[in-house]
């Protein structure tokens, strides 16, 4: 399908069904292709090198497989019928896609918030974020709930559009391969420091460009919903590296400027506090007005990303047709 119909009819999909939990969704999938290729790939005693070298051959089996498999079924769906190869193609690319799951999650966790259940808002927010919840007051749930809507708005909205655009829902499919590989083995732990860095760089790498297109969305959307987009601006260009990842503190710190918030600063993982620097430094502390605003800005993000992808996928078509 071209792009212009492609896209939007993605989206759309994605914002009537979400991502429902009884359905097969291939990232689960994959996260199963990981789980077994680490017990084959792994042994006792095994080296920096062989650790290296394993979990290289893992990230690229699973990646250049979902995007090879993801082909051939809708060359297989195409074949059979136009019109099958047409809502196949949407049906993946539908998976790829998690604008309406980001907003439903954090908003079930700012309602629990604004009805005064701590206990409610800290596990409807375990779901979302990795970090420890059970002792959060409503500051650091307001704060995490603004870290993940505006990293998510990454490599959930912004990153599959702009690989879908530039490859088509194969090449959007081997993106969710390479999160998914990061989120699960892309650890500087003990256990995952070599075995896993591989897909750790593999996923910065990835994300390097739709990081940045993100925070110059937020300060857009920021700017269409009324919030400070000049602050956006200037904390983008300030704290955009505070962060530990190359490219999570780009939406951060302009979705803080935006909102004139501090996030950042540390949490809690398994039991053990990792300290990390502020971003946005001498602001205030956010309250959930502040991480209400946050998932109306991301959703104009995620408007924004589309029209974005739209143009660049309709470019690259029309430089391929010559």
């Amino acid at each position: 399908m071209r792009p212009q119909l492609l896209l939007p009819a993605v989206y759309l999909a994605d914002q009537a069904a979400g991502d429902p939990e009884w359905f097969p969704h291939p990232v689960r999938l994959m996260g199963s292709a990981v789980v077994r290729g680490e017990s084959l790939l792994r042994r006792p005693g095994q080296s920096r090198e062989e650790q290296l070298l394993a979990g290289a051959m893992l990230t690229a089996t699973v990646v250049g497989s979902s995007y090879l498999l993801t082909r051939l079924m809708l060359a297989c769906a195409s074949r059979c019928s136009p019109h099958l190869g047409r809502l196949a193609e949407i049906g993946f690319g539908w998976t790829c896609l998690a604008a309406r799951n980001l907003q439903q999650e954090a908003s079930q966790v700012l309602a629990a918030l604004n009805g005064d259940d701590l206990p409610l808002a800290r596990t409807r927010l375990a779901r979302i974020v990795g970090r420890d919840t059970e002792s959060l007051d409503a500051q650091e749930i307001s704060r995490a709930v603004i870290e993940t809507v505006a990293e998510s708005a990454s490599d959930g909205v912004m990153a599959p559009l702009f690989y879908m655009a530039l490859g088509g829902v194969p090449l959007a499919m081997a993106y969710k391969a390479v999160n998914t590989l990061d989120s699960m083995i892309g650890h500087a732990d003990e256990r995952y420091l070599y075995f896993g860095k591989a897909a750790a760089r593999l996923d910065d790498a990835a994300n390097f460009i739709p990081a940045r297109m993100t925070a110059l969305a937020v300060v857009a959307a920021s700017w269409l919903m009324k919030a400070d987009a000049a602050g956006a601006w200037r904390l983008w260009l300030r704290d955009g590296n505070c962060h530990k990842s190359p490219n999570a503190g780009q939406p951060e710190s302009a979705i803080a400027g935006a909102l004139g918030v501090r996030l950042g600063g540390g949490n809690c993982y398994a039991g053990e506090f990792i300290s990390a620097e502020p971003i946005g430094a001498g602001f205030r502390a956010p309250e959930l007005h502040d991480a209400q605003k946050a998932v109306r800005v991301v959703s104009a993000v995620g408007l924004l990303g589309l029209g974005a992808a739209v143009l660049l996928g309709c470019v690259l078509h029309s430089r391929r047709k010559r």
